[in-house]
């Protein structure tokens, strides 16, 4: 499994929990809304991952018996800490 570019400095892993059923392109597409425009060009996911310096989001759940989603977001970077601390804690605010 090929997740980011070659010279990753970080990995940020998210644990997430749903009420409900959805799938990865929910939660992936969740994740690019919720830090849409939040901190400008700079720190938009889409124009990071076209330079190379986001991988690709990856995303691994499992559905519950008690309708509940539960699974793992893994964003690899080659950011500075200080980007993907940021970059992080936008993506903690989704449910």
């Amino acid at each position: 499994m090929s997740i980011g570019p070659p010279s990753i400095k970080y990995l940020i892993e998210a644990k997430i929990e749903v009420n409900g059923v959805v799938d990865r392109n929910d939660i992936i597409g969740a994740v690019f809304g919720q830090t849409e425009g939040l901190f400008g060009t700079e720190l938009d996911l889409r124009e990071l991952q076209k330079s190379g310096r986001v991988g690709r989001i990856e995303v691994e759940i499992t559905s519950q018996k008690d309708n509940k989603t539960v699974g793992t977001i893994i964003i690899p970077t080659s950011l500075d800490k200080v980007s993907t601390a940021i970059i992080a804690a936008s993506v903690e605010s989704i449910d």
